[in-house]
């Protein structure tokens, strides 16, 4: 039941993204604009990581099938990609090679910024000794 309470949160974070979108007439996917709202919601901690956890690890153990629509769409719209083959795979494997790199950057900056927020303070004088 908690699962579910989760996922609706997140669906509501997405319907005002979707709102958001309309409302303002963004040229932006929705998706997006969900995103940045739910980052938000974190960063300023107005939602809490353990608030949406679980159906946060349920999408990850599941990733796999939200991939399954993407991809009967392009075999359902092969004859568009018939004669663009290898700069659609060109493309593909750039962006794929871009998005571990990013990623992997990210990752890196992000933990060295843990690390330096958690490491203790040890330049600092403690009480007046020298």
């Amino acid at each position: 039941m908690k699962t579910i309470l989760q996922a609706a949160f997140v669906f509501l974070i997405c319907l005002l993204g979707e709102g958001i979108v309309h409302l303002f007439s963004l040229s932006f996917p929705s998706s997006v604009v969900s995103m940045i709202l739910l980052f938000f919601l974190l960063l300023f901690r107005w939602v809490r990581q353990e608030q949406i956890q679980g159906f946060v690890r349920f999408l990850q153990q599941n990733m796999a099938l939200l991939f399954v629509p993407a991809g009967v769409a392009i075999m359902e719209n092969y004859s568009y990609l018939k004669g663009n083959v290898l700069p659609f795979l060109l493309v593909c494997v750039i962006s794929t090679i871009v998005t571990f790199a990013v990623t992997a950057y990210t990752v890196q900056f992000t933990a060295a910024l843990q690390r330096r927020r958690t490491k203790p303070q040890t330049n600092q004088k403690e009480d007046g000794v020298q």
